[in-house]
């Protein structure tokens, strides 16, 4: 099972371990989902990388993400924890920004646990007002981070230019990779010149800029090929590329498989 979430109006809360049993870019590829998460690492350690910006992250740490926030992160065989997809169809007070919190104290650490655990119970069973337990307990959640987050210290909340400019870019990755602009494109509707956004992006993650968008394309292209059955050179086509044999020589230099070959696979 895979962790794409649910139809966007719908709740979902998915264990880290069912993710990180498949292949590895189903987590590190940069991607993006249309609803808000929350990702509540409970144990292990590893580096997620968010708008272009890396940093560790550890047991206990909570990491919320708005729509369309383009993120991967490392996950080895100790790391366990949930994945809340939130619905957009209530009327909830979310975060409009990134956040990393990091509970230190042991009553934050049960709290957040608990009412994680409440929502996937709910979940998994149909029982009489479900979907009013559901949305109650989405409803507390969602006020306890934002306390949460009103007691971040402020100098937390301050990134610098490389990550203020790596953020900016993927923003605009995320928004324009169906479509053929190259990182010059990129660079140009920053005002920057390519070496300065690669060095950039270097600084705040650890990747070129291209490796950042590499990433996020083919991304999406395994995940079209791995759970849907649309041909490959209209998946192709939709992502910008001229035609389907560039597409697939593309492919076949990132992953080492062709893309008829990685659909046979699955």
């Amino acid at each position: 099972m895979d962790d794409r979430p649910l139809p966007k109006h719908l709740l979902r809360v998915v264990p880290l371990p069912r993710i990180g049993q498949g292949d590895r870019w189903q987590t590190e590829a940069m991607r993006s989902y249309a609803q808000p998460i929350l990702i509540w690492f409970t144990r292990g350690q590893g580096r997620i990388t968010v708008s272009g910006n890396t940093r560790g992250y550890g047991a206990h740490n909570a990491i919320f993400l708005p729509p369309n926030t383009m993120h991967g992160f490392e996950m080895g065989g100790q790391v366990f924890g949930s994945i809340v997809y939130f619905p957009t169809d209530q009327d909830l007070t979310l975060p409009s920004e990134t956040q990393h919190l990091r509970f230190r104290e042991g009553q934050q650490q049960s709290e957040l646990t608990a009412m994680i655990e409440n929502l996937q119970r709910e979940t998994e069973q149909s029982l009489t007002g479900g979907d009013r337990a559901l949305h109650h307990h989405v409803g507390l959640l969602s006020v306890w981070l934002e306390r949460q987050v009103a007691r971040q210290p402020e100098a937390e909340l301050q990134p610098d230019t490389a990550r203020r400019m790596a953020a900016a870019y993927t923003a605009l990755v995320e928004r324009d990779f169906r479509t053929s602009k190259t990182v010059n494109d990129y660079a140009a509707d920053l005002g920057v010149t390519p070496t300065h956004l690669s060095r950039v992006c270097n600084i705040a993650c650890g990747k070129p800029a291209s490796s950042l968008l590499a990433d996020r394309v083919y991304f999406e292209a395994r995940q079209r090929l791995k759970s849907s059955r649309t041909p490959i050179k209209t998946i192709a086509s939709e992502l910008g590329f001229q035609s389907a044999a560039y597409f697939t020589r593309a492919f076949q230099r990132h992953t080492g498989h062709t893309p008829s070959a990685f659909r046979n696979q699955r």
